[in-house]
């Protein structure tokens, strides 16, 4: 499992530019406003052979009682109480303010390893920008500066160290049968069912289900067998007792959903067919995608609903999930255990699919075949030459096309051949990605 790195400061302190450079993206919107960020933001990032979860997070006002700002500091408090390492960002150019004290005083009591980062530092001689943050008494401060690049690599280099100090080994891939079996990570909503799936699944009450969002709040892991083959769930939460449901904690947390994920080999997003489909299942099932998991989609809690409202909800998957047509429905009720059988078959179709061999043979030919019933188009005077094709990758497949020109080769013709591929291979529950790779020119000579 990766560990989690939450960037926390005051309004306008850069936490965001840093964020999109540890994730060397432009996820979260920067500007030079105080209070843009009001939401928890989650990105991936790595540094050589460690990857990690970073959390962007609002501008902090630990003792705010109400409004806008009351919820963005319980988003800042949830993300330290998530992460292995929290970087306190203050702004060298201001100085250090009583704000940055107050912050000082909740992460003390938080109990989580803080770094010192003094940001906006470009151009400054470091004793003159690191001086008043002494007084913070949180060890030497470290001097960055988000925007430009400066001393972010050496910064990122100690904190993850800390990190996975902190942090539990992280497990080099996902295991496959020959361990633990299929690993299935549940994921979904709060009070979705994801919890009585498991029961329904294992014939026991292994894990509580108690019709309150937030009854479970760590992974899980729980071998079984069912058919002759072995699974591993993963439950997106852990057992509590009943006596902590109500305590004032976040109802869902999307660290330990991004990490079932990531250990995964096949993801079974759960949605509830008695709420709308949300932006946040939209943006779960997006990372599943981006992470190139196997999917399976249950639509829980289908008993009981008039017709009419069964067609409304299809007709909603269709327009807001349509980018996982590759996936397989199922519309079930694990209260009742109905088509809990069908979900699993997909289960076993979509691992099967994940991790299909395929020979160059049979995918040349399939290539072959391919451009014969639609070329791509040209570019100006060239057109690309699609010669052969092998496989990459697994879990997810990867399909390596060779030949020449193939930089004009338009995202359009890509979706065509990926639906070539997975059609002639019956590929269905998981994504497909097509990599393109154009030959050198041997009668072009090297200029140097």
């Amino acid at each position: 499992m990766k560990p989690v790195i939450a960037l926390v400061g005051r309004p306008n302190v850069g936490k965001s530019t840093l964020f999109n450079r540890l994730t060397r993206s432009r996820d979260a919107l920067v500007a030079d406003l105080p209070g843009l960020t009001r939401d928890r933001h989650y990105g991936e990032g790595r540094m050589g052979e460690r990857p990690f979860l970073v959390i962007d997070t609002g501008g902090f006002e630990p003792v705010a009682k109400q409004g806008i700002m009351h919820q963005m500091a319980l988003q800042t408090k949830q993300a330290v109480a998530e992460a292995d390492m929290v970087i306190f960002i203050v702004d060298g150019r201001q100085g250090m303010t009583p704000h940055d004290k107050t912050i000082t005083e909740f992460l003390r009591k938080a109990g989580r390893p803080v770094m010192l980062v003094v940001n906006k530092a470009e151009g400054m001689k470091y004793t003159a920008v690191a001086a008043d943050f002494y007084e913070l008494g949180l060890g030497d401060p470290i001097a960055i500066s988000s925007a430009h690049g400066d001393g972010v690599l050496d910064m990122l280099d100690e904190a993850l160290d800390q990190a996975f100090a902190n942090h539990a080994p992280l497990d080099e891939e996902p295991d496959t049968l020959g361990g633990g079996g299929i690993k299935i990570a549940i994921v979904g909503r709060p009070n979705v069912g994801k919890s009585t799936l498991i029961n329904t699944l294992l014939g026991e009450e292994r894990v509580i289900a108690f019709d309150m969002p937030g009854t479970t709040r760590d992974s899980i892991e729980i071998p079984f067998e069912r058919d002759g083959v072995h699974y591993t769930l993963i439950d997106t939460a852990g057992i509590r007792r009943r006596g902590k449901v109500f305590e004032a904690i976040e109802k869902f947390s999307v660290v330990k959903t991004l990490q079932s994920i990531s250990e995964a080999n096949v993801v079974i997003l759960l949605l509830d067919a008695q709420q709308d489909i949300s932006e946040q299942d939209a943006h779960i099932a997006g990372f599943i995608l981006e992470s190139g998991r196997a999917l399976v989609v249950g639509v829980n809690k289908w008993d009981g609903l008039q017709s009419d409202r069964r067609d409304e909800i299809k007709i909603d998957l269709d327009r807001k999930l349509d980018f996982l047509s590759f996936a397989k429905f199922h519309f079930i009720s694990a209260l009742k255990s109905s088509g809990i059988a069908p979900l699993m078959k997909s289960v076993n179709a979509a691992y099967a699919a994940a991790t299909a061999d395929l020979s160059t043979p049979k995918l040349t030919r399939a290539l072959i075949e391919a451009v014969e019933k639609q070329e791509p188009r040209r570019k100006g005077s060239i057109r690309p030459k699609l010669r052969y094709a092998h496989q990459g990758g697994m879990n997810p497949p990867i399909i390596v096309i060779h030949g020449n020109a193939l930089q004009a080769v338009g995202d359009t013709y890509k979706r065509y051949l990926e639906k070539h591929f997975r059609d002639t291979f019956s590929l269905v529950g998981t994504p497909l990605r097509i990599e393109l790779r154009t030959g050198k020119n041997p009668f072009t000579k090297d200029q140097k």
